[in-house]
């Protein structure tokens, strides 16, 4: 089963990045429901490994923190093929991030080691040449002032990730509250 670990996203936050997502040139928006921020793609895990990997979640302990948007960015460099909205940067989020991946990680997930980016997606298409992707680029400098949140983390959740024809389809498979 294809599953990552993600935090949700408050509706009136939903409702702000919507929006953005309207004055942004973007080719293939996300789904506002479809909004979250990624702490560990899981990958494909057999049953073994998914309930080692909830007793891994259900152990974790955290305190609640807040968290803010600021600004955009393109994932693809010289041929961007996302745009997402720049969660702004959090210590307790890095820790959170940490903890999940070590979960993952004693649970058989092989999650490589690299950067945590931690963002919402807002679109996602096919790599743009430097014509194509230069009045995305104006966009994403033009709302470089882009703010919102904050609001508060207090649970996160395990999706099951299905791929098809329209782009990914997220379930919730459960919940893990954090300590407040």
């Amino acid at each position: 089963m294809r599953t990552f670990v993600a935090l949700d996203v408050p509706e009136d936050l939903k409702s702000q990045l919507a929006v953005q997502q309207f004055l942004l040139p973007i080719p293939r928006k996300v789904a506002r429901d479809q909004f979250h921020i990624t702490l560990a793609f899981m990958g494909d895990l057999p049953d073994a490994a998914l309930e080692a990997l909830d007793e891994g979640l259900t152990a974790l302990r955290m305190r609640t923190f807040e968290l803010s948007l600021s600004g955009f960015g393109l994932f693809g460099k010289a041929r961007p093929n996302a745009v997402w909205a720049a969660v702004a940067p959090s210590k307790p989020l890095s820790r959170l991030h940490a903890k999940v991946a070590r979960a993952g990680r004693l649970a058989g997930a092989k999650i490589p080691a690299r950067n945590f980016t931690p963002h919402i997606t807002l679109g996602r298409f096919a790599p743009m040449g430097m014509e194509e992707a230069a009045p995305l680029e104006r966009a994403v400098i033009a709302g470089a002032g882009f703010r919102a949140g904050p609001w508060e983390v207090a649970e996160m959740l395990l999706y099951h990730s299905t791929l098809t024809a329209d782009g990914p389809r997220y379930d919730v498979l459960a919940r893990y509250p954090l300590a407040g």
